[in-house]
């Protein structure tokens, strides 16, 4: 069945709510891994209560972002790189290819994050956990409703995170009032930083995430317009609450006078709040970070290889599961590719402005979109974003390079 013959599904309102909340957490704990933890400690001990307007920023332009590229793929009932390929011959391909690398680098160290979580809560092998981590993932896409068992993992171990996190931010004691003032008027501005941050929540495969599943589930078309907007909203609410949350736990340990541990910073930040408890529940965040990111992004990459050939289409769960040993397996023999991880960082500030691009160009064809009218501010709001991102992306890609010769 072709991609635009898809039809609206008929769901009751709690069916409707589960699959609307699944796409949002989906979204959200694709973007919340290892990395997301590690780089809101790094930005947070350099900026201090100044990174809470790179917060603000960033959550302004995820959602120019990410309202464009949804709507547009509710509308026009097709994947991102199938817009793509409608936009120019090819380009679907290629932002494909970029895409699932991207999608593959960033899952090894999503397993490995996950191994982190075991070693520190039980003091197992890190490469035992990612083991451990990548068969229970396994287990879900082996599941008869793999749909509905991704949507309620996600959920919960979401909703964990947000909830342990909130412990320690309590426990620290941050400085409320100066990260509210600083969050409209901040003393130290890094544009670096947003840039960053946004290509962290809503950059390479991330964006699509959540796009691809309601996509999947057959919320589509104009008439469910409403829906797809506020989910798409949602998702980036609820990272950015992670972040907010995170943010402040480790201002107030820095406020404190305690010196971030640079090998791990995320870890010290949650000893330093809470003592040995405190490092347990870290290992619980780093686990469930890492098991919700190797669950979107192997969903998601594998929604954009399936363009490659219709069999992938049709064998969709052994392609995940596949992706998913891959991963595991390059973590467990080989430990982290750092150059691939490095490359695929610098590719990923490329990733947003090609498909957010591609995205804003369909959204005013009829042979797309049919008689839908994208809103003027969306499209304006997205070039916005797509340039930002296109120039800081080449920035990091050419500075990056000489490091890696």
């Amino acid at each position: 069945m072709a991609e635009n013959d898809l039809q609206t599904k008929t769901y009751t309102s709690k069916q409707r709510l589960s699959v609307l909340m699944g796409a949002a957490f989906l979204m959200a704990t694709s973007a919340i891994g290892p990395g997301f933890l590690t780089q809101t400690a790094v930005f947070t001990e350099e900026l201090l209560a100044s990174f809470a307007f790179v917060i603000l920023v960033s959550i302004i332009l995820d959602i120019g972002a990410q309202l464009n590229i949804w709507r547009i793929i509710a509308v026009a009932r097709m994947k991102g790189q199938d817009i793509a390929n409608q936009v120019f011959p090819g380009l679907g391909y290629v932002v494909a290819f970029f895409i699932v690398l991207g999608g593959l680098a960033f899952n090894i160290g999503n397993v490995a994050g996950g191994g982190l979580g075991v070693n520190a809560l039980f003091g197992f092998d890190t490469r035992i956990g990612a083991v451990l981590t990548g068969i229970i993932c396994i287990g879900i896409f082996m599941s008869k409703e793999a749909g509905v068992a991704m949507d309620k993992i996600v959920r919960y171990l979401g909703a964990m995170m947000i909830l342990l996190t909130a412990y320690v931010m309590v426990v620290s004691n941050p400085p409320y009032a100066q990260a509210a003032i600083e969050t409209v008027a901040p003393i130290e501005l890094d544009l670096y930083a947003i840039i960053t941050v946004v290509g962290g929540t809503v950059g390479g495969y991330i964006t699509f995430a959540g796009g691809h599943r309601l996509l999947d589930a057959g919320i589509t078309g104009k008439e469910n317009l409403r829906y797809v907007t506020n989910t798409s909203i949602m998702g980036i609410i609820v990272a950015s609450i992670m972040r907010a949350i995170l943010f402040l736990a480790i201002l107030g340990v820095v406020y404190a006078g305690f010196n971030l541990n640079p090998d791990n910073p995320t870890a010290s930040v949650f000893y330093f709040a809470a003592g040995d408890v405190g490092l347990r529940l870290f290992g619980l965040v780093l686990w469930a970070a890492g098991i919700t990111s190797v669950v979107g992004a192997a969903y998601t990459s594998v929604t954009f290889l399936s363009t490659f050939h219709h069999s992938i289409e049709r064998n969709r769960r052994y392609w995940t599961i596949g992706f998913i040993i891959f991963s595991t397996g390059v973590f467990a023999l080989i430990g982290e590719p750092v150059l691939l991880l490095v490359l695929a960082g610098a590719f990923n500030g490329l990733i947003l402005p090609l498909t957010l691009g591609s995205i804003l160009l369909a959204a005013h064809k009829t042979k797309i979109v049919g008689d839908y009218k994208h809103p003027i501010w969306l499209t304006i709001f997205g070039a916005i974003v797509v340039l930002l991102m296109a120039y800081f992306g080449v920035y990091t890609l050419i500075t990056s390079i000489p490091d890696l010769i």
